[in-house]
């Protein structure tokens, strides 16, 4: 199968005036048609930066993407000039951005900013374009759409300017869908709500969706593979069902053993000690190694390879061929 969109060793960096900070360093990975990738980890990791980077909107200044490929449908996104991106950004490729608030424009109603993106991609009359726009808003759940439409994003409820955004996102039926954390700031109903909206979607158009994400919780039934990203690195990869019932890296662990449990006896959360690193400062080793329980020598001076554990991909010394001489089995 060919993979509709392949990320490799992609290296965005920020130069700030405290140092360079590699926000995402040396991550590969691809999404095949139809499939479903979530990216998780938590705030800082680089999850968002690497959305950024597949739709070229990362700020330059002080960004700048220095190394790898993005190849959608085959052809590299990089060598395309901006005119060129802009038929591809919301139109073959979209994204829901974290906070619809924001990203929604306060003085132009709803049903402007989803005609203009129509108008824009698809080359249609206003009327026309109109039309779709009603019908994107009563497919993704707004009662009324005929009279929403002329409705400001400050007279939506939180969850309602999240239909909003999903429904300008899938104005132009793209190959490509990415969410990065469409579900934060909507309560629990909502966030279920937006989740199966999103996958019912998906299958509608048959997309593919990168589902961007601090809780491992929300990919659990709607994604085919998980990477685990920390401080700019992919530290595992590989498919949801194995991850989930087994996990192999530490940070992937702490992640599982922070999600609640109804069938869990522990009066108290678990969490990993500690916090992430500052990135402007060099690192010789493991950039988890600070906050791991499991940590050797090695771990604080060589930075780990990643290795082919099984169907998986993991950034561990643990799981390195001819590694217990080197690391030491862990407790």
């Amino acid at each position: 199968m060919n993979a509709l969109l392949e990320v490799n060793d992609l290296k965005t960096y920020f130069y700030t005036a405290d140092g360079i900070i590699p926000a995402v360093d040396g991550v590969s990975f691809k999404i095949d048609r139809g499939e479903t990738l979530g990216i998780v980890g938590e705030s800082g990791s680089g999850k968002s930066v690497t959305a950024r980077s597949i739709m070229r909107l990362v700020p330059n200044p002080p960004g700048k993407i220095i190394n790898g490929s993005i190849l959608f449908k085959g052809e590299n996104i990089l060598t395309k000039k901006e005119k060129q991106m802009r038929m591809i950004r919301g139109n073959k490729i979209a994204m829901i951005f974290q906070d619809p608030m924001t990203s929604l424009n306060p003085l132009f109603t709803v049903g402007n900013q989803i005609v203009e993106a129509i108008i824009i991609h698809q080359h249609v009359s206003k009327r026309e374009a109109i039309e779709r726009a009603v019908e994107m808003l009563k497919l993704v759940g707004i009662p009324s759409p005929e009279k929403r439409i002329k409705d400001y994003p400050h007279q939506m409820s939180g969850g309602m300017r999240q239909r909003v955004m999903i429904a300008m996102a899938l104005c132009c039926q793209p190959d490509l869908l990415i969410a990065d954390e469409p579900t934060t700031a909507l309560d629990v109903t909502i966030q279920a709500q937006i989740l199966e909206l999103i996958s019912d979607i998906k299958e509608k158009f048959n997309m593919s969706v990168m589902m961007i994400t601090h809780d491992l919780g929300v990919v659990a039934n709607i994604a085919d593979r998980i990477i685990v990203m920390y401080a700019g690195k992919m530290m595992e990869y590989g498919d949801v069902e194995d991850i989930f019932a087994n996990p192999l890296h530490p940070y992937t662990k702490g992640l599982m053993e922070s999600i609640p449990r109804i069938s869990s006896n522990e009066k108290r959360l678990k969490s990993i000690q500690g916090t992430l690193p500052d990135l402007t400062q060099d690192f010789k080793g493991c950039r988890f190694a600070p906050r791991c329980s499991c940590a050797k020598d090695i771990c604080h001076n060589e930075e780990p390879p990643l290795v082919q554990n099984g169907s998986r991909i993991v950034r561990c010394f643990q799981y390195l061929s001819g590694g217990d001489e080197k690391y030491g089995k862990s407790s």
